[in-house]
C-alpha cells in the first residue's frame, strides 16, 4: 500500500486541502496517501451512524475546503456521486476523485455528469496489457 500511495501522490491536484476516503475500500488508500502528502484525511461513511459522533465524515473538517475524494476501485461511480453530494452538503468543494483502479465501466462519465473529474493510477486496460 505504501508503494501504491507513493505512485498516487503526483495525481493529487494542486490546491487539495483534505483527502476524503470512502468507506470501506478508500480508507486504507487515503490513510497511506495522507502519510505521503502530509494532507489531513477524512473518512466518509455511506451514512451517519445514529450513535457516537453521528457524523458522516470523521477526521479533518471539510467545510469550505477543497476536498479530493479517494476510492480504491471505480466501476459505475455511484458511491462517489452519492458521497460527493453528501460532502458538498457539508460545505466541501469537490472537483475531482482519485482511485487506484478505474474499471472503465462508465464511472468517469457518471462523475463528469456531476462535475467531478476522475483521476486513476491504473485502468482496466492497463491491467489487461500487463497480463499479456
Amino acid at each position: 500500500m505504501d508503494e501504491i500511495a507513493q505512485r498516487m501522490v503526483p495525481l493529487v491536484p494542486s490546491g487539495t486541502e483534505v483527502l476524503a476516503g470512502l468507506e470501506m475500500g478508500g480508507i486504507p488508500v487515503v490513510t497511506a496517501l495522507g502519510r505521503h502528502t502530509g494532507l489531513p484525511c477524512a473518512f466518509v461513511r455511506k451514512q451517519s451512524k445514529p450513535y457516537g459522533t453521528c457524523r458522516l465524515a470523521e477526521g479533518a473538517d471539510v467545510e469550505g475546503r477543497r476536498v479530493l475524494v479517494v476510492e480504491d476501485v471505480v466501476t459505475s461511480g455511484g458511491q462517489i456521486v452519492l458521497s460527493t453530494a453528501d460532502l458538498r452538503g457539508l460545505g466541501a468543494q469537490v472537483q475531482e476523485a482519485l482511485c487506484l483502479i478505474d474499471r472503465e465501466q462508465g464511472g468517469a462519465d457518471a462523475l463528469a455528469a456531476e462535475g467531478i473529474g476522475l483521476l486513476s493510477l491504473l485502468t482496466a486496460a492497463d491491467l489487461r496489457a500487463a497480463a499479456l
